[in-house]
């Protein structure tokens, strides 16, 4: 599957969305600057988070970067200007923090593609997200602590958590590059492709997510995030009130019909 953008949006929009289907593709798009993030990027993918969290027909999320480089990391000149008392803020009405470290979660797996250089957001974006597929030769780096700021995404809480104190202070305290095969041996990455069909496998995962009850999808990542936010107890405590309302659904009911009579299930997120 290509990397160039396929809709029709204005040719300087910094992220392209595309539906296919139950997926929502959303599409890094500054490539001539290795899609460095400045502040209209930031605020066009809260944005885009923000449909994909809003409309009952989208079920998963696809982000992945068109070029060779899914990003260099912050566009400081643009960034630093902005960054106030309190940070920045770029995220505008309707839309969800990309990097969800705001208090607020998104309710929908989302799938990312990574390729070329991932430094520092963008390891931060593959954190935040549920599966991650790297191309074999892509660079990561956690570079903050080499620019005098700190990583502010996310990457303090979640790198330790899925890596390991000692794995995630190797590359969060020097700012040195790894390779993907070090992202997966840590658990940043789940699979890793021949350069170039990153997207299509990505897409494909994304595909076999929306193709399962969306209600029953939704429902084991919020009690997984439970788990991590609040203890094991207060998922535990959920999961047979989760348990009851899945099995009233329809979605419920289509499931065991297709299991008795065989035929694959079409879920209709009810």
């Amino acid at each position: 599957m290509s990397n160039e953008p396929t809709d029709d949006r204005a040719t300087d929009a910094r992220v392209l969305t595309e539906r296919q289907g139950h997926v929502l593709l959303i599409g890094l798009n500054r490539p001539d600057k290795r899609n460095a993030a400045d502040f209209a990027m930031l605020q066009q993918l809260a944005l885009a988070y923000g449909e994909l969290e809003r409309d009952p027909e989208l079920r998963v999320g696809l982000v992945y970067a068109i070029g060779e480089h899914f990003t260099a990391g912050l566009d400081l000149a643009d960034i630093g200007p902005r960054l106030g008392p309190d940070g920045v803020e770029f995220v505008p009405d309707g839309g969800i923090h990309p990097w969800q470290v705001d208090g607020r979660s998104l309710s929908k797996p989302v799938v990312i593609a990574v390729q070329g250089t991932c430094l520092t957001l963008g390891i931060e974006l593959m954190l935040a997200s549920d599966v991650c597929v790297a191309a074999a030769s892509t660079r990561f780096g956690q570079l903050e602590v080499a620019r005098g700021i700190l990583p502010f995404g996310g990457a303090t809480i979640r790198f330790p958590r899925i890596a390991g104190w000692g794995n995630a202070m190797r590359w969060m305290l020097t700012g040195d590059l790894f390779d993907a095969e070090e992202a997966r041996r840590m658990g940043l990455v789940q699979e890793i492709v021949p350069d170039g069909s990153q997207l299509e496998r990505a897409l494909e995962l994304a595909r076999r997510i929306a193709a399962q009850a969306p209600l029953a999808v939704q429902a084991t990542l919020a009690n997984a995030r439970t788990a991590v936010r609040d203890g094991d107890a207060a998922a535990e405590a959920g999961l047979q009130p989760a348990l009851a309302r899945l099995a009233a659904s329809a979605d419920a009911r289509i499931g065991m019909e297709a299991f008795i009579t065989r035929k694959p299930a079409e879920f209709i997120g009810r």
